[in-house]
């Protein structure tokens, strides 16, 4: 059986890839903060597919905690087959208003964290294989605040990453959904209707998982589930960015 380690595993995304995974008969390592919550998941998800599910407590905000992380995924008596790094938060657009120390630790959860793990994946799964998936945005695409620029970090360096490391049967993609329906926006206030964002642009997270894991499956180094939403990321690329930021204002994703 494969072995996948999710990050941000307690709910949202993270969950429903553990969930799919599960289905698809992988062992699991789920990584939150909360060990409570990823207790009852991993207790949920052994009862229902007969799984082996390792349950690793973490903020990855927190140098030591990502350490932990990472030496996971570099022992090669146990390997890892797949790293999802999913763990994420989000914070207002008006960066000048802003706590900074809300900010880095922002960017440390999104970009640093994000890159420790994969380096120490890509330590075991060179020449054996394996695959990396990394949650990723179409705000990416948007310039717009400090979300927007960690996602797009992700974009760029998983594109890159797919090419290189390819030949060592390792693939790369960075999975970039828009609004979806999961506790992330709850968590910031945003529901479906709000803020300028209509009903017809949220997402459901089982078809994003599943279009996201398809297409990481197909060696893709970007992944942008729905029509809908890869028309728009055509678009923003013939626009002005001034434009776009501004229509990037109503909403977060």
């Amino acid at each position: 059986m494969p072995t996948a380690l999710i990050t941000g595993a307690s709910a949202g995304l993270g969950a429903e890839f553990a969930r799919q995974l599960a289905r698809r008969r992988a062992d699991l390592i789920l990584v939150a903060r909360s060990a409570g919550d990823l207790e009852a998941v991993a207790a949920e998800l052994r009862s229902e597919y007969g799984i082996a599910v390792e349950v690793l407590p973490a903020d990855l905000s927190v140098d030591s905690d990502v350490q932990r992380v990472a030496d996971r995924l570099r022992d090669t008596s146990d390997p890892v087959d797949l790293l999802v790094n999913n763990a994420g938060f989000g914070l207002p657009l008006q960066f000048a208003d802003n706590d900074i120390d809300d900010e880095v630790r922002h960017l440390r959860v999104h970009v640093e964290a994000s890159m420790r793990l994969m380096h120490a994946a890509l330590q075991s799964m060179r020449g054996r294989g394996g695959r990396i998936v990394n949650v990723a945005s179409v705000a990416g695409f948007i310039s717009r605040s400090t979300y927007s620029a960690c996602k797009s970090w992700l974009i760029g360096f998983s594109r890159w990453a797919n090419a290189e490391y390819s030949r060592d049967r390792v693939t790369v993609t960075a999975v970039c959904p828009g609004f979806t329906h999961t506790s992330f926006h709850e968590r910031m206030g945003l529901q479906p209707g709000h803020e300028g964002v209509p009903e017809f642009m949220w997402l459901d997270a089982r078809a994003v998982v599943r279009e996201g894991l398809r297409d990481a499956a197909r060696g893709k180094s970007v992944s942008i589930p729905s029509l809908r939403y890869k028309a728009i990321v055509a678009l923003t690329s013939l626009l002005p960015s001034g434009l776009t930021s501004r229509v990037a204002r109503r909403g977060r994703v």
